[in-house]
């Protein structure tokens, strides 16, 4: 449930992000009107790839929606949504259809909405877990790009301007390897979160609902509003979990985490401090965080060896955002720090586990490809809420370089991370969506989320008139849920959506959840 998929890792690692982030001028509203959803098709349900030993084990089936490729010609040429179905358990207590999807973009959803099922409790008897992969991914009708060169390590030295450029030639090759390929000028326009979402109401109606019920997270959060704009009549309940702002550009949502990583680096600074007997780091916040930097200064001069691989600093930076999410990650990235540091000082190291993962995908030949699901809705998107990013590198670089004073580990990561839309080679189909609207909506956000910072959510919830906010007292990138994934439940935000998806009624106010999970305060 939490975004932090290799997919989304590998798509930063390549030069490009690590969450969901990029910029472009926000639409003042929807290019064309929303066309009437598709009729009901008959699917033929079958068991799901066998690789989806935990669906099928559910009693999952699977089937494919035919959806157009372009929404504004229904009479086209179509392509195919793979979906998946859990039926409910209790067909006399039966809610309608429970849809999700995990984040990225790019993340591929066929089984998440059943991953859902133990945060869910009893109310996943109440619906049919319905999940699906968006378009041209996964299991629906793919987009590919021409195969990538094999990947050149980083050398012995190098410098913070030679790191940026090869971002730079990295983004510009992956934009003429897709852009080039197949026939993916016809089709690369169509890869849009509003068409996704149009997509999302074409299951819907093709299973027969009148309306559909949804959980999406970061990413996913964004999409399920865009869902309530082009259908609020076909919005029955609806959760989004660690949104951005609507008003922003990615690429200035992407800058704005900046504070809050180095925030968050500061109380990790303070934890590793009251732990100096273990790590040895330093006795102080300030000396552990001045013991960070000079291990990132010197790895933008000479990457650190370790194990077989030299990680220079933006793979460094990554490392350090990747475990910087959440608090229960604190002692993962202590140790790898405290490795990282030994590495550098030329001892010899056996990686902890958390960087050993880290080192295994930076090592992996499959690393170029696992970036290209979430540049497609990057650069297909018109602007929020994935779209747009500056076009010329000029501008990564100096954002990049002004912010070393004031966030010097994370503040060259978030503004000089360049995605292949700066070169992509065709333009989005439509602009991005404009949110107002007073649909039902329960949100949730963590109050130190430093991948989509908090000021983000509350925006949203400004736009969306008929919502309600529940908040976290927690560093966090997601609130609900977060038991399944072995982390500290928020048991009063498990709870808010629990009881909305049960019964349809939103909280009376806004929450304030304080950090052993119990209401501390209650927000209008």
């Amino acid at each position: 449930m939490r975004v932090t998929s290799l997919s989304v890792v590998g798509l930063a690692l390549a030069g490009l992000l690590a969450g969901a982030v990029p910029a472009g001028a926000v639409s003042a509203g929807p290019a064309a009107p929303t066309p009437a959803a598709s009729p009901r098709q008959r699917l033929d349900w079958a068991p799901c790839p066998e690789r989806y030993e935990e669906l099928n084990a559910a009693g999952g089936q699977c089937a494919e929606v035919a959806v157009p490729l372009d929404h504004r010609d229904p009479g086209g040429r179509t392509i195919r949504i793979a979906i998946s179905r859990v039926k409910a358990a209790d067909p006399s207590r039966r809610r309608g259809i429970l849809l999700s999807n995990p984040g990225g973009p790019g993340g591929t959803g066929l089984d998440n909405t059943l991953r859902l099922r133990p945060a869910l409790g009893d109310v996943a008897d109440r619906y049919d877990l319905i999940g699906f992969d968006p378009r041209f991914l996964g299991d629906s009708t793919p987009i590919g790009c021409a195969p990538a060169a094999p990947a050149v390590p980083p050398g012995p030295v190098t410098s913070a301007r030679a790191d940026f450029e090869r971002s730079v030639a990295s983004a510009r090759d992956t934009a003429r390897r897709c852009g080039r390929h197949g026939d993916n000028a016809a089709l690369l326009p169509h890869a849009s979160s509003r068409n996704v979402a149009r997509d999302m109401d074409a299951i819907r109606a093709a299973l027969g609902e009148r309306a559909l019920s949804y959980y999406g997270i970061s990413y996913g959060a964004d999409l399920g509003a865009v869902y309530t704009q082009l259908f609020p009549r076909r919005a029955d309940r609806i959760v989004i979990d660690s949104s951005t702002d609507p008003a922003a550009t990615q690429y200035e949502l992407f800058r704005s985490a900046g504070k809050p990583l180095e925030e968050a680096l500061d109380a990790w600074a303070g934890w590793t401090a009251r732990h100096h007997g273990t790590y040895a780091l330093g006795r102080t916040a300030a000396e552990v965080r001045a013991r960070v930097e000079r291990l990132v200064d010197g790895a933008e001069r000479r990457p650190v060896a370790i194990a077989g691989t030299r990680v220079d600093a933006p793979a460094l930076r990554l490392v350090l955002r990747q475990l910087i999410q959440h608090e229960e990650y604190d002692a993962g990235l202590a140790g790898t720090v405290r490795d990282l540091v030994d590495a550098a000082a030329g001892k010899p190291v056996e990686p902890g586990p958390e960087l050993a993962a880290m080192l295994e995908l930076l090592a992996s030949p499959d690393l170029a490809d696992s970036m290209l699901g979430g540049a497609l809705f990057m650069c297909g998107d018109g602007g929020w809420p994935s779209g747009g990013w500056p076009a010329d590198p000029a501008t990564y670089w100096r954002n990049s370089q002004r912010s070393r004073d004031r966030q010097p580990v994370f503040g060259p990561f978030v503004n000089g991370m360049i995605a292949p839309c700066a070169f992509w080679e065709t333009e989005p189909a439509e602009p991005g969506t404009r949110i107002g609207n007073g649909v039902p909506v329960l949100m949730l956000q963590a109050l130190r989320d430093n991948n989509v910072p908090y000021a983000g959510a509350l925006a949203l919830h400004r736009r969306l008139t008929g919502s309600r906010l529940v908040s976290a007292d927690i560093r966090s990138h997601g609130v609900y849920g977060r038991g399944v994934d072995g982390l500290r439940p928020v048991p009063c935000a498990d709870r808010a959506v629990n009881d909305y998806l049960r019964d349809g009624t939103l909280p009376a106010r806004d929450i304030m959840c304080s950090a052993d999970g119990g209401v501390s305060v209650g927000r209008r």
